[in-house]
């Protein structure tokens, strides 16, 4: 298949007018003059038969099939910038593109910790995050859309390696008012599931702490869209909730409605991993964006003892 004779810079040229809205200043971003930015443009349209930008005296715009061409241009030149990216990240770690994806229960209270130090330590890298939920960000991950992802084990590991990061337990939050606010001690035990509040349907910490809750009998009635909103339904004094000690900043929140509460067996938690493909032909760089994950934890969470270098 060829390329009836266009270049990538008939491509930029394309981009530059869909971006600027105008030839002139298109051109002059490009820096070339507007006779041969407009050569390009119309080469573009010749080539593929479509009319791509619908010109008038004030303004130029896409036209509706054009918006689709524009947007395959764009991903074009992405993949050529990432080709070329290629020699460069060969010679050393975290240089150039790195797709991360990270659980929203992770994500947010991991990055604020990690990513100035990261970007200290690697200033050539061009890192982009995406967050979602654990199966969504693994099919991703294995279509090659992300390099590595920050979750929360078990998952289907079937063709990834888990590097495990640290581990942090979970603490009890309750209403301040909640008698178990100011209870000696609390064991889950002694919990009615019925009031608990979990995570809605494909947040991997539901299912952990569906599986305590199980053990002990029952089952919760109250489900949250996000961590924080589940707080919220905690303060709010609709029941009492699980949250892992990374996302817990003191032994309050909201204001003092919420109490956090230390269960008398820390092994009751979950861990924090990096997943990432088997056939990857280099791991050096995932093995040290996990070390600086590692070592720029949030607080309150446990390193894993025998992971403390990549």
């Amino acid at each position: 298949m060829t390329f009836r004779g266009l270049s990538l810079r008939d491509l930029e040229y394309l981009v530059a007018v869909a971006d600027h809205g105008h030839f002139g200043r298109a051109a002059d971003a490009c820096r070339v003059s507007q006779p041969s930015l407009s050569a390009g443009v119309r080469k573009v349209e010749d080539s593929i038969g479509v009319k791509v930008f619908e010109r008038t005296s004030r303004k130029v715009m896409p036209t509706r099939v054009g918006e689709e061409v524009v947007r395959r241009a764009r991903a074009v030149l992405a993949a050529a910038a990432r080709m070329m990216d290629a020699g460069v990240e060969s010679s050393a770690p975290l240089v150039g593109t790195f797709a991360l994806g990270a659980i929203a229960t992770v994500g947010p209270y991991l990055f604020p910790h990690a990513l100035a130090p990261l970007r200290d330590a690697y200033p050539d890298l061009a890192l982009s995050i995406e967050e979602g939920l654990t199966e969504h960000l693994l099919i991703r991950l294995r279509e090659g859309a992300l390099d590595a992802v920050v979750l929360s084990p078990p998952v289907d590991d079937h063709g990834l390696v888990l590097i495990p990061l640290y581990r942090e337990p979970f603490r009890l939050a309750v209403e301040a008012r909640s008698p178990l606010a100011t209870a000696p001690t609390v064991a889950l035990g002694e919990l009615d599931p019925a009031g608990a509040v979990l995570l809605e349907e494909g947040h991997c910490l539901r299912d952990q702490a569906l599986t305590l809750c199980r053990a002990s009998g029952g089952r919760p009635r109250h489900t949250a869209m996000s961590l924080e909103t589940l707080k919220a339904m905690v303060a709010a004094g609709v029941g009492y909730s699980l949250v892992p000690a990374g996302a817990v900043t003191g032994d309050t929140d909201h204001g003092g409605l919420v109490r956090y509460r230390t269960l008398p067996d820390d092994r009751i938690g979950r861990t924090v991993s990096l997943a990432y493909r088997r056939s990857r032909d280099r791991v050096d760089d995932v093995r040290q964006l996990a070390a600086v994950l590692r070592q720029n934890r949030p607080p309150a969470t446990v390193a894993i003892a025998g992971f403390d270098n990549p």
